[in-house]
């Protein structure tokens, strides 16, 4: 049974963003404990606010290994980053998801997109052992750049990782996608699925996703946005405005969709966190 005493909103504040940050739930207790907490208090508290069934928190059968780390979620109404200014435009709890207007320059956008396109190609998505396959799901062109590659995109990640309270490497390699009309990627889910064969291996190096942040490069002429069809919110397309949505494995409320490109083009980047550094630099 999980508590139904009050929770002061400062205390549901801590836990959440003590095991955000990489903490483990063994850890929050234990802490709760040696503040004065009764073991059967705490572990019923903490269950409420995590939003999991108390008998996981049964202190015989609690994980030894602390999770990954998690990502900070941008607050409204604005971030400073570096001297950057990103607005906030939409805030979301369920999913963990913001709108940031401003996130790239026009400028930004523009070079991502030179520096791209002599290297695009079909693009491809992550089969259930780690390799790139042909996904009739996604019908753009794309490409990877590695982690640090340009100026520019040292420049990016860094403003990533200062903005969700991530290090750098723990960032996938930042991918660019080409849109033409009526081009896509049906919904799907960016975290990788437990129960598919090829999940160790995939995982091998950072461990799961846990967030994901598509930065658009620009505005196409119709349609194109992304689409969160479990919650109803679909993002428009603006140049220099990203996405940023974080999810926990099986987090069904994170399913999205790059919506068909009715007119004109649509440029994306794309980045997705990992709960461990990633070592995998190249594609």
């Amino acid at each position: 049974m999980k508590s139904h005493l009050p929770i002061r909103p400062e205390l549901r504040e801590w836990i959440l963003s003590t095991t955000r940050a990489g903490h483990s739930v063994e850890a929050v207790l234990k802490l709760m404990q040696e503040t004065g907490y009764d073991p059967r208090q705490s572990r019923s508290i903490v269950a409420t606010v995590l939003n999991m069934p108390i008998s996981a928190l049964d202190p015989n059968t609690l994980p030894t290994k602390t999770p990954g780390r998690r990502t900070r979620h941008p607050e409204p109404p604005q971030m400073e980053i570096d001297g950057h200014t990103v607005h906030i435009g939409l805030s979301m709890e369920s999913p963990a998801l913001r709108v940031l207007n401003d996130f790239l320059s026009a400028d930004e956008c523009i070079a991502l997109i030179e520096q791209a396109t002599p290297r695009l190609q079909r693009a491809k998505t992550v089969d259930s052992s780690g390799k790139q396959q042909i996904d009739a799901r996604r019908t753009s062109e794309g490409m990877f750049f590695t982690t640090g590659e340009t100026p520019l995109i040292k420049r990016i990640e860094q403003r990533i990782a200062s903005m969700l309270s991530i290090p750098v490497d723990h960032g996938e390699g930042l991918q660019v996608l080409h849109y033409l009309p009526g081009q896509q990627y049906e919904p799907h889910y960016d975290w990788f699925n437990p129960e598919q064969p090829g999940f160790a291996a995939i995982t091998a190096q950072g461990g799961q996703r846990i967030a994901s942040l598509v930065m658009y490069l620009n505005t196409p002429d119709a349609g194109g946005g992304t689409a969160f069809p479990e919650v109803g919110v679909t993002v428009t397309a603006r140049r220099g405005a990203a996405v940023y949505f974080a999810y926990d494995t099986g987090d069904e409320a994170s399913l999205h969709a790059g919506l068909p490109v009715q007119k004109g083009e649509k440029w994306i980047a794309t980045k997705w966190l990992r709960e461990r550094p990633f070592q995998k630099n190249s594609r």
